[in-house]
């Protein structure tokens, strides 16, 4: 592999007056990623038609890097199977019904009664847990549930608690608002959730949040990164850790700027906002000027606040050389489907590897 594919950004979403991308014909795209992909697949021809037609639909660069790195998240995340069987997910999903029960206060008979009626394939639901593999199994019969029995709807505040799936296990609420963003572009017979757990669907949704985003990476490791932090997750992490050394505050480098409740921003200001009131008075900023930047650590627009350029600058003239802008965060991974200690930084690199492996076989 050559020094400039080892160092090349991701092309998608270029800057503005970027020279735009080459053009592949249908065939001619299918059979760049047919080449990419390992050989014992089986079913090349199909992943290799789902993942271009995701790569057209979302106007990403046609490259063989770009291809590689949906490849090797899928290869990551999957093996490269629709919807991957997961080891104990029986007793995972057993575990969960049964901290939801003591959470609702439902006597365990009460449950056991509602897990013994028949489902809309004639199998009480209980026995469909028992010999559930995948998770796209399970998220049917949570949503078979949730449908067909007034309990399942109060149990489970009528969302199914499958949050991920797929090939590429791409959030469900990610897909959602995918959607609602822009058209997807295949018919839907179900909901978005059903599509997450098809080979198309999930292929589409994980390449959006791959790829679909404009950032100034200068390596595909920090989107790898972000694949399983969150959007701009590396950049953030830089950023805290270069608040980190001006304002001499050891900072947790989790890629969250602020402190979120619920998924959502909290009042309460969080260590990083902490750290920066420390340093408010060298930044010439006011508290809610602080404030007001943080809350763009999601979009590409932080880069271009006043807070991101005076932390760098003060950090890049203490450090007497620029500081990266981008690094991959500290996180320990969490997850009843994780049985060791995995770690962001893990996951990026294992899933660079993986690119880099699916780039040589195109030298092949």
């Amino acid at each position: 592999m050559t020094v400039a594919v080892v160092l090349s950004g991701c092309a998608t979403n270029a800057p503005p007056g970027a020279p735009e991308h080459a053009h592949l014909t249908a065939a001619e795209g299918r059979a760049l990623v047919s080449r990419l992909l390992p050989a014992d697949l089986a079913d090349r021809t199909g992943w290799a038609t789902d993942i271009f037609a995701a790569i057209t639909a979302l106007d990403i660069a046609p490259t063989a890097e770009n291809a590689c790195a949906i490849i090797a998240i899928a290869e990551q995340e999957s093996g490269l199977r629709v919807d991957p069987p997961v080891p104990g997910l029986a007793r995972i999903a057993w575990k969960e019904i049964e901290a939801r029960r003591e959470r609702a206060g439902v006597p365990k008979i009460v449950l056991d009664a509602a897990l013994a009626l028949p489902s809309s394939n004639g199998k009480r639901y209980s026995e469909r847990i028992d010999a559930v593999r995948t998770e796209g199994q399970l998220s049917g019969i949570y949503d078979d549930l949730i449908g067909r029995v007034p309990f399942g709807r109060t149990f489970f505040a009528e969302r199914n608690p499958v949050r991920t799936g797929g090939p590429m296990q791409v959030a469900v609420a990610f897909a959602e608002a995918q959607v609602e963003a822009a058209p997807y572009p295949y018919p839907m017979s179900g909901s978005v959730r059903d599509e997450v757990f098809t080979r198309r669907g999930g292929i589409y949704f994980g390449t959006a949040h791959l790829l679909d985003y404009r950032a100034s990476y200068d390596r595909y490791l920090y989107r790898f990164a972000d694949y399983n932090a969150g959007r701009y997750a590396s950049r953030n992490a830089a950023f805290q850790r270069a608040v980190s050394e001006v304002s001499g505050i050891p900072l947790a480098l989790d890629g969250d700027l602020l402190r979120y409740d619920s998924g959502k921003p909290s009042s309460e200001a969080g260590n990083t906002q902490i750290a920066l009131r420390v340093i408010a008075p060298r930044l010439g900023m006011s508290e809610a000027e602080i404030r007001r930047d943080l809350a763009l650590g999601k979009a590409e627009a932080f880069d271009h606040t006043r807070l991101h350029a005076r932390v760098f600058a003060l950090a890049d003239e203490m450090g007497r050389k620029r500081q990266p802008r981008a690094i991959v965060p500290t996180i320990v991974l969490s997850s009843p489907k994780i049985t060791r200690r995995l770690t962001t930084d893990w996951f990026a690199h294992r899933a660079g590897e993986r690119f880099r492996a699916c780039l040589a076989r195109n030298d092949h």
